[in-house]
Formats: structure tokens, sequence, C-alpha cells
């Protein structure tokens, strides 16, 4: 019989390690050194890592190669972060969530490992994530990291092919306050020798200097595969890089994720070795989403428009998919106390007619509503505070009619809430 339950975990590696965040490879390293000796892994050769960095678009990168793989029937382990419902969304097997039986084990076996070292908890959802993944013989193992990338606990695993989505100002405090200096922090999950695929198009300054002293194969997508736009806006194409020549993918129709994203995850699937079909690739996108990202869903009559978009970049994205209506735009806004706030706000700007400000209640870094209500007013926007974003939401689906829309953005947490209102009503 298990000894607690996973809410009873979770709460107690949220709390046990003096720091939130607490970047370095040492500790988690130690550990996972340890576990790997009481674990031989079933396959003879063992999967295809593949790690992906970056400001924005991580988790659409992964979910766009979960699809592909497993259209094509390959197996699939994913690690993504943070959740939004549930934990179990974080550590998926061929786009399953897995049990809480399943984390439950893989934390007891940390806790029994561990020793004296202490863990985050971030650390713990890693290597929880590790574990389950080296007990399946699988045929790849595709991991997000959390924060970064050359500190980050992802960063223990060797990456056979490492993305690089984008690069921002996010997270300064732990990442540096230059576009050069994050990027280097991203780059080390990239290895020498092994492909690299690049989504950045502005990249900042000394950026192919830092590629050259890692050695990794570097390929962008300003220039080594690129995106074709179709006569028909809504369809795609991309043309990738192989050993063989050029691999043309035509027609793709996807819209929830961007054409990039879906860019780097096909390059990255044949860098790494995958043998795809253009068929297939389509077949797999055609109506691929992801929760929080450009997701749109109607609740109780009116149009929602969901994102997790929480620094500038990721906002000037969202602020471009805004669909233009005749009626009202409703904002339901709310973000972490380190995001730019300010910059966000100058992003969507009039993109939306009334702003509907809350705190996030349940995380101890959020902005108090206060002060995201004050420098939405300060910009000459109409906007309203409430006490939470529970409350912001339920006054905007109040106010908002059917020829009026609602934006909800600024946070997963800010999306999480919504997301669990909506779940709540079936």
């Amino acid at each position: 019989m298990l000894s607690r339950s996973l809410e009873e975990w979770l709460a107690e590696i949220e709390t046990r390690h003096p720091s939130e965040i607490d970047l370095g490879l040492e500790r988690v390293s130690l550990v996972w050194e340890l576990l790997k000796n009481e674990m031989p892994r079933p396959g003879v050769v063992g999967p295809v890592n593949i790690v992906v960095a970056g400001t924005n678009g991580k988790g659409s990168c992964v979910t766009a190669m979960q699809a592909v793989l497993l259209g094509h029937g390959y197996s699939v382990g994913a690690f993504t972060s943070p959740h939004f419902l549930h934990y179990s969304e974080r550590i998926r097997i061929n786009g399953v969530a897995v049990s809480d039986q399943q984390l439950i084990e893989a934390f007891e076996l940390i806790e029994a490992t561990r020793s004296a070292i202490s863990l985050t908890y971030f650390e713990f959802n890693a290597l929880a994530a590790l574990i389950i993944f080296r007990r399946l013989d699988l045929d790849a193992v595709l991991l997000e990291v959390g924060l970064g990338g050359r500190l980050d606990a992802v960063n223990i695993i060797d990456s056979d092919v490492a993305i690089l989505s984008s690069i921002d100002l996010d997270h300064q405090d732990w990442l540096g306050d230059t576009r050069s200096a994050i990027a280097q922090e991203k780059l080390g999950v990239a290895r020498s020798g092994k492909p690299l695929l690049v989504g950045e198009v502005d990249l900042p300054d000394g950026f192919h200097e830092m590629v050259q002293s890692i050695g990794a194969k570097a390929l962008y997508g300003s220039n080594d595969f690129t995106i074709y736009d179709e006569a028909d806006s809504s369809k795609f194409s991309v043309s990738l890089k192989t050993d063989n020549g050029a691999l043309l993918v035509p027609d793709i129709t996807n819209g929830s994720l961007l054409p990039v994203n879906i860019s780097l995850a096909l390059q990255a699937l044949v860098s790494a070795g995958f043998t795809i079909k253009p068929s297939v690739c389509r077949e797999a996108l055609r109506s691929l989403s992801l929760p929080g990202r450009q997701q749109r869903i109607e609740f109780r009559g009116i149009d929602l428009l969901l994102d997790v978009a929480h620094n500038p970049a990721a906002a000037r994205v969202l602020a471009a998919n805004i669909p233009v209506i005749k009626g009202t735009t409703y904002a339901v806004a709310s973000v972490l106390n380190d995001k730019d706030w300010c910059g966000i706000v100058a992003e969507i700007g009039y993109s939306v007619n009334v702003w509907l400000l809350g705190k996030i209640t349940d995380n101890h870094r959020a902005m108090e509503s206060q002060s995201l209500y004050e420098v939405v007013y300060n910009t000459g926007l109409e906007a309203v505070r409430f006490e939470s974003v529970e409350c912001a939401f339920n006054r905007a689906v109040q106010l908002a009619s059917p020829h009026d829309q609602v934006i909800v953005f600024g946070s997963f947490h800010t999306v999480a809430v919504v997301l669990t209102i909506i779940s709540k009503e079936g």
C-alpha cells in the first residue's frame, strides 16, 4: 500500500527545499546517477533524447513532435511544465498522462535514494519523469526545459537533438538582463557534434560565436529549414533539411500552434533520424491544439481566447492573433511579480477594450491587483480591479454578450484558474 497520496507528496516536496528556484546540476546529477544504478534500462539502445529550450514556444514544439511521432507509430515519453489542472499532465506516455501511482512510486524511489541531498520541487518533477521513462522501452523522450537551460535539471540528460525556439527577455533575475546572456544560458542544452535547431530569427550579438564554442551542428529556421506561406492563408508548407536533400511537407493546416514551432518540431525529428511521411505529418497536425496556447473555447455562449503569454514577446504574438470584432474585447489578466507587466500591456494595448484584473491567489509570487491596475490605468486604458482572477473572469462573462469576446492571459496560473472554472461546469 502506498504511504502517501500524490497531493501529500506534492505538498511535501514543494516546501522542503529552502529555495523555490535553485539552479545548478550538482545535486540533481548526484541523485540521478544513484537512481540509474537501481534501474537497468529495458531497451538495448535507449531512446532519442530531444531537449527543448526557449523563452516561448517550448510546449508547442514538444506537443507537435509527440503528435507526429505517435502518428508514425513511435513510442514517446514527454515531460513539460507547468500543469493546468492535474500534476500528471507534466509527464505523458504516448500522449496519455501517467497515473498517480506511477508518480508516487517515482517519488518514493527518489526519497529512498537521495539521502541527505536536498532537491527543489522541479528537480523532483524532472527526476520522476526520467525514472518513469527509463523503465519503459521508448523510441523518443521529449524534455522541456523549466528555466534557462545550462543549469536546469533537464540538462542532466545529454540531448541527441536540442531545440532553441526563441530568445527574449524573461526571468532576468536568474538568466541575465540581456538577450545575449539569456541565449548563453539556453544554449547550455546543446551538445558538441549534435544538431541544434534555432527558431529565433533576430539573433543576439555573439550568438554564432557561442554556438561555435559549443561545437553544435546548428540549423537555422531562417535559412536551413524554411516555412512557405500558401495562397490559402490557412495553410503553410515546410521544407526540411535531410541527409538526402530537402523534404517538403506541404499544405499543413493548424490554427493553434505557430508555424515556426511546427517547423522546429518536424526538423528536430528528421535531424534525430526518424523517418517521417508528409501525409502522416499533415494528419497528425491538422487538429492539434495545446491548452492555454491560442486556445479558443465557447463558454456560456461567449467566445474565449486563452493564452499563457507572460512576457512582451509572447504578448506581441497574442495581440496579432486577437480577432477583430464589432463587439467588445474584454481582457482577464494577471501575472507574477517578476514579469514585465508594463511591456506586456504595451504590446496588447488597444487590442483590448476593457481590462479586468485580479490577483493569482494561490501563488505567493503573484502581482497585487492594485499594481496590475495602476499600470493599465496609467496607460489610459479602461480597467477594473478585482480581488482574484476568478472574480475578474466571472465578471467578464457577466458583462460579455454573444457578440463580444474574452481574452485570458498573463500566466499559466491565470489560465489554470479559468480552465478549472470551465471544467467544473462540464
